[in-house]
This record gives C-alpha cells, sequence and structure tokens, in this order.
C-alpha cells in the first residue's frame, strides 16, 4: 500500500503542490532478488544487450541498403539480390529454437556470447565473397549463428528482470536492433558511396566486433538461470505446449506479419530511392535510415503504451500507425516518403515490442522456447517480406509492395480482434 506523504505541501503561484513520496516497496518486491531499474546492475545489463541487439541488427541486415549495388556488381535482379538478406533471416528462423535448447542447458550468457562470437567472425569473411552464391551461403551462416542472441535475450531478462519491469527491459533491447539496423545502414550507405560494398561489410564488421566485446564484458552473470535438460522429448513437449497456448499462437502470428511489412519495405526502399523521380546517391539513401531512431523511441516506451491502453489497444494502434505510413509512403513527394517510413517504423517496433515482451510474460515454463518460437515466427516473416516484397515491387512497384504490406497489417488487426473476442469470453466465464 502507498505510504502517506509525511512532508508539509508547498505552493505555486496559488496552486498547491504536495511532493511526491518514493513508493515503499511491497513485502514481495523487497523478497525479490531479481533487477529493477536503478537497482544494482540493471544499467549494466540493459547496456549489454541494448549492444547485443545493435550488433545483431547491424550483421543481419547488413547488405540491405546495399543491394542495388550488390545487384549491379553481380549482375543479379532485385529478387536474386534480396536473398542475401532472406538466407540470413531465414537461416535465423531455423536456427532459433534449436539455440534456445542449447541456452536452456549451458546458459544464456553462454549462447549469446559464442553466438555473436561465431557471427561477427564470418562477417569480417563476408567483403570477400567471390559470387553472389557465395555471399548468400555465408549470409545464411551468419543468420542460423546471430540465432542465439534473440533465442536467449528474452529469455535472460525474464529470469533476470523483475516482471513489471520486463516490457521496458524488452523494449530497451529492441531499441538497440532499432539503433543497429539505422547504424548498419548509414555506415555503409556513405562508407559503399566512397569505397564500394566489400568495404562497408568490413567497417560494419569491424563495429560489431567491438559490440560483442562490450557485450560479453558488461553482461551480469545470471543469478537465476536453472538449467535444463536437452532431451528431443522434453523440447518437443515444451514446443506442444506453446504451440497449443492460443494466446502464444496469436503472438507469434502477429509477430510475423508485423515483420513481414517492415522486411519488404526496407529491401525495397532503396530501389524505389535509386529510381527516378527521387535518383538518390547512395549515401544519402543510407542516410535514410536515420528514421529508425523513431523505432528506438517507440520500442523503449513500449511499456508506458501497454499500461495506458492495454496491450491489445497497443497493437491496433501500432497496426493502425504502420497503416498510415504505408498510405503516405505512396506519394510522390520525399518528405512524405519519409514521413510515411517515420509511421511504418514507429508502428513496427511499437508492436514488436508488445508482442515479444507479451510473450515472456504469458510463458511460465520454457520460456527460451517460447521466445525462440516467437523469434522464429519474426524472422520467417522478415524472410518472407524481403523476398515477398522484392517480387512485388518488379511486379507492380511500389504500389505492389504497400499493398502486400496493408494485407499484413489487417492480418494484425484481424488477429487482435480474435484476441479481443476470446478475452471478453473468458471474462463472462469468470463472473459465473
Amino acid at each position: 500500500m502507498p505510504s502517506a506523504s509525511t512532508e508539509a505541501s508547498t505552493t505555486v503561484g496559488a496552486v498547491p503542490v504536495v511532493p511526491r513520496t518514493p513508493s515503499v516497496p511491497t513485502a514481495r518486491e523487497a523478497a525479490d532478488s531479481r533487477v529493477a531499474p536503478g537497482g544494482p546492475g540493471y544499467r549494466r545489463m540493459s547496456l549489454a544487450l541494448f549492444l547485443a541487439g545493435v550488433a545483431t541488427f547491424a550483421l543481419l541486415y547488413s547488405t540491405q541498403a546495399l543491394l542495388p549495388l550488390i545487384s549491379t556488381d553481380f549482375g543479379g535482379t532485385a529478387s536474386a539480390a534480396s536473398w542475401t538478406v532472406s538466407a540470413a533471416t531465414g537461416a535465423l528462423a531455423l536456427f532459433v529454437l534449436p539455440m534456445s535448447a542449447l541456452s536452456e542447458r549451458f546458459g544464456r550468457r553462454a549462447v549469446m556470447t559464442a553466438s555473436l562470437a561465431v557471427a561477427v567472425t564470418v562477417g569480417l569473411l563476408i567483403p570477400f565473397a567471390p559470387s553472389l552464391g557465395a555471399l548468400v551461403v555465408l549470409r545464411a551462416v551468419q543468420g542460423a549463428a546471430l540465432a542465439g542472441v534473440p533465442a536467449s535475450a528474452t529469455a535472460y531478462l525474464a529470469e533476470e528482470v523483475r516482471p513489471k519491469a520486463l516490457v521496458t527491459a524488452i523494449g530497451l533491447f529492441v531499441a538497440g536492433n532499432s539503433v543497429g539496423g539505422m547504424s548498419g545502414r548509414i555506415v555503409t550507405g556513405w562508407v559503399a558511396q566512397e569505397w564500394g560494398w566489400r568495404v562497408a561489410l568490413g567497417v560494419l564488421g569491424l563495429i560489431a566486433v567491438g559490440c560483442a566485446v562490450a557485450f560479453r564484458l558488461l553482461l551480469p552473470a545470471p543469478r537465476h538461470f536453472v538449467a535444463g535438460s536437452l532431451r528431443p522429448a522434453v523440447l518437443a513437449r515444451t514446443v506442444r505446449s506453446h504451440l497449443g497456448d492460443p494466446l502464444l499462437r496469436r503472438l507469434y502470428a502477429i509477430g510475423a506479419l508485423f515483420m513481414t511489412v517492415f522486411g519488404a519495405v526496407y529491401t525495397v526502399i532503396g530501389y524505389r530511392l535509386t529510381d527516378a523521380p527521387f535518383s538518390l546517391p547512395q549515401g544519402v539513401i543510407g542516410s535514410i535510415f536515420l528514421v529508425y531512431l523513431v523505432g528506438t523511441v517507440s520500442a523503449s516506451t513500449a511499456g508506458k503504451l501497454v499500461a495506458r491502453l492495454g496491450r491489445r489497444g497497443a497493437l491496433y494502434l501500432a497496426g493502425g500507425t504502420t497503416t498510415a505510413g504505408l498510405l503516405v509512403s505512396l506519394s510522390g513527394s520525399l518528405p512524405l516518403v519519409l514521413i510515411g517510413l517515420v509511421l511504418i517504423t514507429a508502428g513496427f517496433f511499437a508492436g514488436h515490442a508488445v508482442a515479444s515482451s507479451a510473450v515472456s510474460h504469458t510463458a511460465k515454463e520454457g520460456r527460451a522456447q517460447a521466445s525462440a518460437l516467437y523469434q522464429s515466427a519474426y524472422y520467417v516473416g522478415s524472410s518472407a517480406g524481403s523476398t515477398l516484397g522484392a517480387m512485388a515491387f518488379h511486379a507492380g512497384g511500389w504500389l505492389g509492395t504497400v499493398s502486400m504490406g496493408l494485407l499484413a497489417v489487417l492480418g494484425v488487426v484481424a488477429i487482435t480482434v480474435v484476441g479481443s473476442r476470446a478475452a471478453r469470453v473468458q471474462r463472462r466465464l469468470a463472473t459465473v
């Protein structure tokens, strides 16, 4: 119960102002040894996972802003070059569940460290790819290695952070994703304009090495991890349990659909801005990704959004914002296209942070597998969006890509409506 203030009130002009007294933790909160905002280790933990998110997204989407240059260098089409993105995200989706099982046995920090070590090593080899096929293979290996980070990060936070702070903590990790995606594209765009895409990817690889080293030095040792089993039967039973939960299934589908939109838009936008009437140089196109800063803000404030609107209300708002962005981006005016990208980015990152944190909150056991299934669906959506978005652009221009994105957002809204109705039915049954 909140403690009463014993301080005298003051006045500002004619308006009385009562000083705020910090709330006293309940007995349960005081006994909870997990980390809370402002507590020991919280800043180190947040910064470490923020840097892991930066490295993950910077590497995972490292070729996305460079697709027009890669197409020209290897003589490939937009659809062929898009496989340098789809192969990485598809491999991550395939390996995220096995990586989550390893994290249950060997620990979240160990798996994340090993994943980043392999991914940055491959990142230093990628600039030397002799052909488009070799580049796609190396990107697939890198994506598989990176699977250990999203497979373990949210489970680590769910175990080490108090429940009331979980949405905010996961939002900071997702914010790191947005910063990584933004900085990776900006760096590669400007470097590639001067020295080519190979040098750009090499520079990005070195930045990722720095993030990986800092992550390992900063991340506190887990205090609440309990090793699980690697037996396939146990893993299969846990996966069946999660897939049998209607709420988790809806959250998985929402994550996949949001990422389908995002993957399509950011895979194709470089081609659109390179073509007339915009005809922008590569460095300027890379700077367009500064709009990712909006995603950093929307993801890190997702906790406040849920507190005010509820989870489903926040998802409706995220879907509506994304829809507005897609429609605005149809304009032939560059400022309006940028506004559209801002809205799409804000809506996507807010929706992703809300859905991913809801998965960790809903799963009471096998959190790593629950999060892994979400990440798997999420990156399947990314892979599908990259490929289908490029195909839609080839067939119908930017209008084709936007139409595909609108269908995906419609799916998000429909699933959220189903969830709202299911919640109302449960409340009625509880009162009977």
